[in-house]
């Protein structure tokens, strides 16, 4: 039986990340935008059990999965626009908003973009370069588009009932300044994090 830790973490992870939503659960600032906001989750859990055998990925990305899902369950719990911590960082840098929802959205670019490339440069001819960089950017960004789509789903069907999962504060441009979190995630993912990755998935393949 193979119980190494690369077999063994991403169970531990997954683990983790159902007591965090469970915890998230209790008590919730509004049930509606908890579920919705939970919900990629879920559904990203099930895909990964679903694939975890025949696709499993790297372990920089089952870790970046992990912490994806705490700032999403986090969210949930609050919603974005009363994260405690949003509001220390509001407090300490003399902001005018709570900027957890940023930061999110920045993770939203992040993280997609190291999955992007994984699966890429897995299923695919591309290779490490400027239209690996470019399509993973691409990638990102229709992502959040999607995103912003569900949102604006959201509104027209609960109406004012979607506030809180929408997160707006107020901003006219929080649906653009969203998009742009996330194009600044997926850049800096890469930036940062190729040569990791690279190492990593050169173990997997």
């Amino acid at each position: 039986m193979n119980c190494d830790k690369r077999t063994v973490e991403p169970w531990v992870l997954l683990g983790l990340t159902a007591v965090a939503l469970v915890v998230s659960g209790i008590g919730p600032y509004d049930r509606t935008t908890w579920y919705l906001e939970v919900a990629p989750v879920v559904i990203g859990a099930a895909l990964l059990i679903a694939t975890g055998r025949r696709f499993p990925l790297t372990p920089l990305l089952y870790r970046l999965l992990f912490l994806h899902a705490l700032v999403l369950v986090l969210g949930g719990h609050y919603t974005y626009a009363r994260v405690p911590a949003g509001f220390w960082a509001q407090d300490l840098l003399d902001l005018a908003r709570n900027h957890y929802d940023r930061f999110a959205h920045f993770v939203q670019g992040f993280v997609p973009a190291v999955l992007a490339r994984e699966i890429l440069l897995r299923t695919s001819p591309l290779r490490p370069g400027r239209w690996l960089f470019f399509l993973v950017v691409c990638v990102c960004l229709a992502f959040s588009a999607t995103y912003e789509l569900g949102e604006w789903a959201a509104a027209v069907t609960g109406g004012s009932a979607a506030e809180d999962f929408l997160g707006t504060q107020g901003d006219v441009w929080d649906t653009q300044w969203d998009m742009f979190m996330a194009l600044l995630g997926a850049i800096t993912a890469q930036l940062t994090l190729a040569r990791v990755h690279d190492r990593e998935l050169a173990r997997v393949r």
